[in-house]
C-alpha cells in the first residue's frame, strides 16, 4: 500500500470512530471540528496518526478539541468528564493527554483558537471586546461610540 493510500485509509478510519463518538456524547460543530483537526493531520509532512493504535490517536483527537473548547468544564454544554473519552476508545487516559498535547503543541492549539473553536467560544471569547490603544488593552466598551470602530 502506498503512502498516500494509507494516510486516507487511516484518515477515514479515525474521522468514523470520532464521527461516530461525537454523534453519540457531543454534537456536530464537534464531529465537523474533529474532521477538520484530522484532515490538517493528514497533511503534515510526519502524519502523526500512521504511527499506534489508531483508538489511541481517535480520543486524542476528540480530547483536544474538547480541551480547548471548554468541555471539560460542568458549566458548559456539551460537557464530558476527560476520563470517559479514553475509556470510549479503550485508551490509556495518559496516553490520550500525551498525544493531545503532541497535537495542540503541533499546531499551536489554545483556547479561543480561531480555526478550532466552537461558536459557543467564540461568542464567549472574553477578547472579543478588546482592542489596544498606545499599546494599552482596553475594552472597547469603556470607548466613546465614535473610538469604537
Amino acid at each position: 500500500m502506498r503512502d498516500k493510500e494509507l494516510i486516507q485509509s487511516k484518515s477515514e478510519q479515525l474521522k468514523l470512530l470520532t464521527s461516530k463518538y461525537c454523534d453519540e456524547y457531543l454534537n456536530d460543530e464537534y464531529k465537523q471540528l474533529c474532521i477538520k483537526l484530522i484532515k490538517k493531520m493528514e497533511r503534515k509532512k510526519v502524519v502523526p496518526f500512521l504511527s499506534g493504535k489508531i483508538e489511541i490517536w481517535a480520543a486524542a483527537t476528540v480530547y483536544t478539541i474538547g480541551s480547548i473548547n471548554f468541555l471539560f468544564d460542568k458549566s458548559f454544554e456539551p460537557f464530558v468528564k476527560p476520563g470517559d473519552i479514553s475509556k470510549y476508545f479503550g485508551a490509556a487516559q495518559s496516553t490520550t493527554t500525551q498525544k493531545s498535547k503532541l497535537i495542540r503543541d503541533m499546531f499551536k492549539l489554545h483556547y479561543y483558537d480561531s480555526e478550532f473553536s466552537t461558536s459557543k467560544s467564540r461568542e464567549d471569547n472574553p477578547f472579543n471586546d478588546m482592542v489596544m490603544i498606545n499599546g494599552f488593552i482596553v475594552n472597547k466598551n469603556f470607548l466613546s461610540s465614535d473610538n469604537q470602530e
